[in-house]
């Protein structure tokens, strides 16, 4: 492992990698496209309902399957050829996708469609996903997976900061038989990157049927690895206690002003902090002791979640207040400065994640990596979900401002006191990894 001198991202993983490189590219285009169809379906489900819970149903009803297709895809990725079977999954995707093109242009979606399609998608997209981070070591090799890891965050904060935004756009001009075919088009991408590939089967011989017992096989690992669960633990710790979204649209309704937009910018600088942090990740990578470095990001991003809780509580003082505020006269001082806050979190998270999966690709056998891929997806599905629970019952049992601050200081002081009792992850060197 070797130290940069530079600030910025390592550009390395795609300028000396072609494979991942292509790959990348299908992920950015494929990943936007898929944006674009959330949005598209949240809209049309909503045009065709009226029901703000049918549209949330849509989240819900996935959320078993999606475990299980992380825990099951996860199993097959250290089974097979990985590029054949993100292949197979990149397809159902893709024909899932087509088949709501089709229906939209025949004029025959109704709610079922969208719920039964998005559940496919949802989980085909989950076993890319898990099989994709499997293949990552290979294809760049060990000293640069924080680098991929980096580019990696990158691609996904821009994706949650342009998709949802530009399928708004698109529906709101064209319709959603267009958009839902932009998604189909832009998808096609994804075979690029994966049909390039060479074969790349698991190494090892830890898993020889699958099943099951190859996912109990899986679970036992992680129970001997007390690096990764710990890991997993403080990401869960972090996404239920510092995950605001569920409130965000209150927020924008009711304590900051600006309604629907000021929800938009919220949840977009998010994103940007996300982006900002890989841009300037470029010395992450040579960061030795990478458990203090998944410690101190997740406090910090505690910090910035109470801080961001504390504008809110502003704001219900009245501080910095124009006079009256509603979605036509918005706080703006307090909604640049909670952008600030919110763009803290996202930045930190994302650092938190450079490390995590870093060490989850690099300490974990070949043979064991894509089940282990599909636990953490697992968790990082489980974590937001559990966190708008969290946030949505405080916030209606006392205020908005309320979740932010006490998950804030939840997850600094419960991260410290995990970290006490782990001594093998304040142990943990990156030169010589271990899960």
């Amino acid at each position: 492992m070797s130290q940069r001198s530079s600030h910025f991202i390592d550009l390395r993983p795609i300028t000396e990698h072609p494979a991942f490189a292509r790959l990348w590219i299908g992920n950015v285009l494929g990943g936007l496209g898929g944006q674009l169809t959330i949005m598209a379906v949240m809209l049309h489900m909503y045009a065709l309902t009226g029901s703000d819970v049918a549209v949330a149903m849509i989240a819900f009803a996935g959320l078993v399957p999606m475990i299980i297709a992380g825990l099951y895809g996860g199993m097959l990725a250290d089974v097979f050829d990985r590029r054949k079977l993100a292949l197979t999954a990149a397809t159902i995707t893709w024909a899932s996708t087509a088949l709501l093109a089709a229906l939209a242009w025949s004029g025959a979606a109704n709610e079922w469609w969208l719920y039964g399609l998005s559940i496919v998608n949802a989980c085909a997209n989950t076993i890319v996903g898990a099989t994709k981070a499997a293949m990552t070591p290979k294809l760049v090799g060990a000293e640069l997976v924080p680098a991929a890891s980096a580019l990696n965050g990158m691609t996904g904060g821009l994706m949650v900061m342009v998709g949802p935004a530009l399928g708004g756009v698109l529906v709101a001009a064209f319709g959603y038989s267009i958009t839902y075919t932009i998604d189909v088009v832009l998808m096609c991408s994804l075979f690029l990157g994966l049909w390039t590939l060479p074969a790349l089967r698991p190494e090892g011989s830890a898993s020889t049927t699958p099943g099951l017992a190859s996912i109990r096989q899986g679970l036992a690992f992680l129970a001997k690895a007390p690096n990764i669960r710990m890991g997993f633990i403080m990401d869960i710790t972090a996404m239920t206690f510092g995950h605001p979204v569920a409130i965000l649209p209150a927020v924008g309704v009711l304590v900051l002003g600006g309604g629907e937009v000021t929800t938009g910018v919220l949840t977009a600088a998010i994103a940007v902090g996300a982006i900002l942090s890989s841009l300037f990740s470029g010395r992450v990578g040579g960061i030795r002791r990478a458990g203090y470095g998944i410690v101190r990001s997740i406090q910090v991003f505690g910090a910035f979640t109470a801080l961001f809780g504390l504008t809110l509580l502003a704001a219900r003082l009245g501080w910095l207040s124009p006079g009256r505020v509603d979605e036509s006269h918005p706080n703006i001082a307090l909604i640049v400065l909670a952008c600030v806050f919110l763009a803290g979190a996202g930045a930190a998270d994302n650092i938190s994640s450079i490390f995590r999966q870093t060490m989850l690709q690099v300490a974990v056998p070949d043979d064991f990596r894509g089940r282990l891929q599909g636990v953490y997806l697992v968790v990082v599905t489980g974590g937001p979900r559990l966190g708008a629970m969290y946030y949505g019952v405080l916030a209606t049992l006392f205020a908005h401002w309320v979740p932010p601050v006490a998950g804030g200081m939840i997850i600094i002081g419960v991260v410290a006191m995990l970290f006490r009792t782990a001594t093998s992850l304040r142990a943990y060197d990156a030169l010589n990894p271990t899960p």
